[in-house]
């Protein structure tokens, strides 16, 4: 999942320039959480609806780059790269490719930092998300496999342990009466399972397009923490096989990252058009993002 001597260090440079201006909802250590609004959401450098409050809000994408922290994710072919590196490095690649589509784009980190699995959906929920991307490397005690693979979450995942999570997380929706809210809750799941069957769908399609078409996984169904409890579709994309000897050292080049970040964002673009009208982010209060 991450490694590879001189152009590791070369990305894992390149990416902390590009940390600058990125929008994360993750506080870093020591620092409050942020105050998520609509307004604080990044929207897209010269986008109307930004000062125009009766244009159609573009779409809120929250990538999620996988592990972070203490929480290195699985070691690479290359000594030295971490998962965590790999998943930091295409995220924000991701999100400079949908600001520049006219998406509005947050991470749930922007930097080398520890957030739990619920952490990192209970955000995408208190945001209003549109999509939830959560990026991943994949691994294997015998470091042969290769290939790209997208999962969502079955049915019975999302009927039964989702409604749990969010019991979890105080009242839902303010102003709504807290069972009215969870019902609502429960519709947005179930119509985001389709959501994500398709989101996952693309992302294969387009994956294809830049990296082999014979190491296609396809798409399939996990019972992924990370999924859990999302109100929006969600999916949880693992690009490549950080271990395997030419696949992992592959995952640490630049170009190739950039090729895997472009197949997302198209993937993105087909399912949810920037026509797409949605509500604006509901205000969230500064505590919200607390574990």
């Amino acid at each position: 999942m991450r490694p590879a001597l001189l152009p590791v260090l070369l990305i894992v440079g390149a990416v902390g320039l590009v940390a600058e201006g990125v929008p994360s909802l993750a506080a870093g250590p020591g620092e409050a959480p942020p105050q998520t609004t609509a307004a604080a959401t990044s929207a897209p450098a010269g986008d109307p609806a930004a000062t125009d409050p009766l244009l159609p809000t573009p779409p809120l994408i929250v990538l999620d780059p996988g592990h972070g922290g203490s929480n290195t994710g699985a070691p690479g072919a290359v000594p030295g790269v971490y998962e965590k590196q790999i998943t930091l490095a295409l995220a924000r690649l991701l999100w400079e490719a949908l600001d520049q589509r006219g998406y509005r784009v947050l991470l749930t980190r922007d930097r080398d930092q520890y957030l739990t699995l619920r952490q990192r959906v209970r955000l995408a929920n208190r945001v209003g998300a549109d999509l939830f991307i959560s990026l991943h490397t994949n691994a294997t005690p015998q470091h042969t496999r290769r290939g790209y693979e997208t999962f969502v979450l079955p049915p019975a995942a999302v009927d039964i342990d989702s409604r749990a999570l969010r019991l979890e997380d105080g009242a839902p929706r303010p102003g709504v009466e807290r069972e009215t809210a969870l019902l609502l809750d429960d519709l947005e799941r179930g119509l985001a399972v389709s959501g994500a069957a398709d989101l996952a769908g693309a992302i294969q399609s387009h994956m294809r397009q830049v990296r082999d078409p014979e190491h296609d996984r396809g798409v399939r169904q996990g019972a992924m923490d990370v999924l859990y409890g999302a109100t929006m579709p969600a999916v949880l994309v693992e690009v490549g096989f950080i271990d395997h000897p030419d696949e992992g050292r592959q995952l640490t080049d630049p170009a190739v990252q950039a090729q895997i970040a472009q197949a997302l964002a198209r993937a993105v673009s087909d399912v949810l058009p920037l026509e797409t009208v949605t509500t604006a982010a509901p205000e969230v209060e500064s505590s919200a993002s607390a574990e």
